[in-house]
């Protein structure tokens, strides 16, 4: 992939006053709306699909309402925590969509819609996925290796069954490093003291032989003054456009741990210049976005590890991800791929957007992924 230029560009995501983020954050007003007038707008929309047919209205309305209860118990249930009435209309525009169809058609898309919110707001997002993946370098003594968890986006709102599952994962696995690509705080969480400490309880866990480094991720999520309060005494390494050489079972690794300014253009000289006098060894580069990867590719690193665009939570078959908010489009969605010398992974992450967003994933789980490196010799 041929690298673009982004410089003239105005409009970066993962920033501040970008459309999406401007999007999610004045949807949020849709909340304020009183119930009984929110009630009102929903009855409104099912009478408008047929003025003439009371039971078809009565009963899309009953549909609206009961995604209404399903969204909105979910911080009852310790699920997630996002506002529920901008998903409520969201998904009571689509079900008009469907009921526009004859009622043997559009009764059974309506059931099916219950069952997909079900499956997409209260179980996929809250299964972890490891993918096991492994990568074989020359440059590593043969039949030696090591093993790294990549971690990403873990957007916490609150410690939910999934945060204690990735615990639990992390002391099953027993990596020898782990690597964190950034988005510690969902963006409905910035500035909440409790979201701060259940972060630190969390990313206390990350312990290994070898250590856990992190970046930061979107300036809009990772706070230039939250983190240093996140981080505080805790065993972390906060890489900020640093080169550390470590030594993982007696083999030398370069990691590289690059700021996220969403700009290649910014961000690509930096690693450039940080790349230049390298050691020979193999060499990790950990950055949140994999926008940076056709400059990557151009600094004989090996790996980079990104997240950022959730593999787009959202997948349909054949399709694949909805949006992706990446500068290159679709070409960066999830997972491995390979850009001239460099192999890309970029992981679907754990947690999920904030403000206003759907708490919602299908066909798209949070992942975590538990690299194998070794020489020639092993697989």
């Amino acid at each position: 992939m041929q690298e673009q230029d982004f410089s003239k560009k105005q409009d970066f995501p993962g920033t501040t006053g970008n459309l999406f983020d401007l999007a999610l954050h004045r949807a949020i007003a849709i909340q304020k709306i009183p119930a009984y007038i929110f009630a009102l707008i929903l009855f409104l929309l099912a009478f408008a699909i047929d003025q003439t047919r009371w039971a078809l209205t009565t009963g899309l309305f009953a549909f609206f309402c009961l995604d209404w209860l399903l969204i909105t118990s979910l911080p009852w249930a310790n699920k997630s925590y996002g506002p529920s009435r901008p998903t409520v209309l969201i998904l009571a525009v689509l079900r008009s969509l469907a009921a526009l169809f004859p009622l043997f058609i559009s009764l059974p898309l309506e059931g099916l819609g219950t069952l997909l919110v079900l499956y997409g707001f209260w179980i996929e997002p809250h299964r972890i996925r490891v993918t096991r993946v492994s990568f074989i370098s020359p440059k590593l003594p043969a039949g030696q290796s090591f093993s790294v968890l990549h971690l990403g986006d873990l957007h916490l709102e609150r410690i939910t069954a999934r945060e204690r599952q990735l615990s639990s994962l992390i002391a099953e696995l027993k990596p020898d490093l782990i690597l964190f690509s950034g988005d510690f705080i969902n963006l409905s969480y910035l500035r909440d003291p409790q979201a701060w400490r259940e972060v630190r309880e969390v990313i206390q866990d990350w312990q290994t032989p070898h250590g856990a480094y992190v970046v930061t991720g979107s300036p809009a999520v990772d706070l230039d003054d939250v983190m240093p309060t996140l981080l505080d005494g805790l065993p972390i390494h906060w890489l900020k456009n640093d080169k550390v050489t470590l030594d993982i079972n007696g083999l030398p690794v370069n990691l590289f741990g690059l700021s996220c300014s969403h700009k290649p253009f910014v961000d690509g000289p930096q690693l450039k210049a940080l790349a230049a006098n390298r050691e020979a060894n193999f060499s990790i580069l950990l950055y949140h976005s994999p926008d940076l990867a056709p400059i990557t590719a151009q600094t004989g690193i090996d790996l980079q590890l990104s997240g950022h665009t959730h593999g787009g939570q959202v997948r349909l078959p054949l399709i694949g991800a909805l949006f992706t908010g990446s500068l290159y489009g679709k070409a960066f969605e999830a997972g491995r791929m390979q850009l001239d010398q460099l192999t890309l992974y970029i992981t679907r992450g754990i947690g999920m957007e904030g403000a206003a967003a759907p708490r919602v994933r299908f066909l798209c789980p949070p992942e975590i992924i538990l690299w194998k490196i070794s020489g020639p010799g092993q697989s």
